[in-house]
């Protein structure tokens, strides 16, 4: 129902309309009565009519005076206007106002019924416009943030994107051209799910309190956001690393940020590739860093990279887990500090890990070979790095595991040899080196040192004494071999037990003294 109030200052004609009209098959209701135009006008904000009947001609504030006012304060108001003949002049004037209906005076109950008809007519078919127009507004405001994600995509990709497309948009989404702006480009730590760009994308929403626009290409999210012009409150860089902090907090994932430098939101085009150029640094950097244009322009030094891939290669050979961590991070560090490009850089990696798998146990070669593409796919150096240690710290083991067993055996060895020629004047580390073994000395004695956790100590027997001191010499001998079979007894030679009793003219390392005579070693 529509509520009217009727305005006229002749109390007769007053009463007559309000008893007169079927208000109610009308479609109305009567809200209210007035004397005046300036008792109407203060009625208004109280009864909230939607029609307002009004005589021209009143004390105090006549009718053409309240349209006006009126129209100004509540322009949905409809108005029906009362007239006498020589009154006309009056009507006309609010016809101004956009009074489009008027009766002549003297009236009758169907002509104000009629009149009131077509302004119902009028004020649904207003109201089915409005409920149109708003229900397009919802529908809009629903997909705007579609439309500027696809505007934001296509205006940083599509190189037909004009200015005749931007000023279309900029009018649509009440963007300044004066906007200096920055543009954030998000990279997740893979593998992560399609959700994680949405969830990256809204926590950044809620701390850079609403960029200017969003979306996302690929892999990765895109924000547009105003330049900070004041320097006051939190500085864009602690806003990002809270945003990855909570990220990573939340999901577990690491986010890796490329920050733009400031610039005119027309340029925005090329911010984003200036973004992109900052992710492909993010090769050299950990996972969840944020990458600035200042970080890459260090300029490439290829010339400053010595490879050699021996380096890391001869430790892993040996078995020494240590001196092979240390000559995987010296290779790691040269690449980072000579800056190269990302494919030479991992051409070097791939050359290094095809010599380290050449070390592996053969039967599992085929594995490791089988593993080139997952480390052609890694992003970043810091993963590459953890990805060799790991393959050169199981080659490394297995060398260990060779290279014991080699160590046991010509340990076995030495010990076999120094129990069988316990009596040979010439038994010594040169002798049983080059004579039984023909190997290096000093490499031999480094090699029993390590199988056996004991030194050989150099020696040698004293020549031949003269005859007459043969009797003692044979005494010894007979002593030395004594001590062998008594060492023999519990399953070790008396050349390698420190904690055999010495005997008269034996050390405990085997070492054959006459009496009298300094060991040497």
């Amino acid at each position: 129902m529509y509520k009217v109030l009727l305005v006229d200052d002749e109390r007769l004609i007053l009463d007559g309309i309000s008893r007169i009209v079927d208000w109610a098959s009308a479609g109305t209701a009567l809200a209210g009565t007035a004397r005046n135009g300036a008792e109407a006008f203060e009625r208004l904000a109280e009864l909230a009519p939607d029609i307002v009947i009004t005589d021209v001609k009143m004390p105090v504030m006549d009718g053409l005076q309240l349209v006006e006012k009126a129209s100004e304060a509540y322009p949905h108001i409809r108005f029906i206007v009362l007239s006498g003949f020589g009154e006309f002049e009056y009507a006309s004037r609010a016809m101004q106002y956009g009074v489009k209906h008027y009766l002549l005076k003297p009236t009758n109950e169907h002509k104000i019924a009629g009149a009131l008809a077509e302004l119902i007519a009028e004020l649904g078919q207003e109201e089915r416009r409005e409920a149109f127009l708003q229900q397009m507004k919802t529908e809009m405001d629903a997909v705007m943030p579609h439309v500027k994600e696809q505007f934001l995509k296509e205006f940083v990709t599509n190189k037909t994107f004009g200015i005749r497309d931007w000023e279309r948009y900029r009018q649509l989404f009440k963007l300044d051209y004066d906007y200096r702006v920055r543009l954030i480009l998000f990279q997740l730590q893979a593998p992560f799910e399609f959700e994680h760009l949405f969830a990256i994308r809204n926590i950044a929403g809620d701390v850079l309190a609403q960029p200017l626009l969003s979306t996302t290409i690929g892999d990765h999210v895109l924000l547009v956001i105003r330049e900070e012009e004041d320097g006051e409150g939190e500085g864009l860089q602690h806003k990002l690393g809270r945003i990855r902090d909570i990220f990573q907090d939340y999901y577990k994932l690491k986010a890796t940020v490329a920050l733009s430098e400031p610039d005119h939101i027309t340029n925005a085009r090329g911010l984003y590739r200036e973004t992109l150029s900052c992710l492909n640094y993010g090769f050299y950097v950990e996972e969840g860093s944020l990458i600035t244009r200042k970080d890459t322009l260090l300029p490439s030094r290829d010339d400053s990279f010595a490879f050699d891939e021996e380096r890391l290669c001869m430790a892993v050979r040996s078995g020494h887990l240590e001196e092979a961590e240390a000559a995987l991070a010296e290779f790691i560090g040269g690449l980072k500090e000579a800056q190269l490009d990302i494919g030479v850089a991992k051409s070097y990696v791939l050359q290094q890990f095809v010599a380290l798998i050449r070390l592996c146990e053969p039967g599992r070669m085929g594995d490791y070979y089988q593993r080139i593409p997952a480390l052609v796919e890694l992003t970043t150096l810091h993963a590459i790095q953890a990805f060799l240690e790991e393959a050169a710290k199981e080659i490394a083991r297995w060398n260990y595991e060779q290279n014991v067993n080699k160590h046991s055996a010509i340990v076995r060895k030495v010990i076999a040899i120094v129990e069988t020629q316990l009596g040979n004047p010439e038994l010594s580390l040169n002798w049983v080196a080059q004579e039984m073994l023909y190997m290096n000395a000093d490499y031999l004695g480094k090699l029993f040192k390590k199988g056996n956790g004991r030194e050989i100590f150099r020696f040698r027997h004293p020549v031949a004494h003269q005859a007459s001191d043969g009797g003692h010499r044979r005494r010894a001998r007979r002593e030395n071999l004594r001590a062998g079979r008594a060492a023999g007894l519990r399953g070790q030679s008396a050349v390698f037990q420190p904690d055999i009793q010495k005997i008269r003219g034996l050390h405990a390392f085997g070492i054959y003294q006459e009496p009298g005579m300094k060991t040497r070693a």
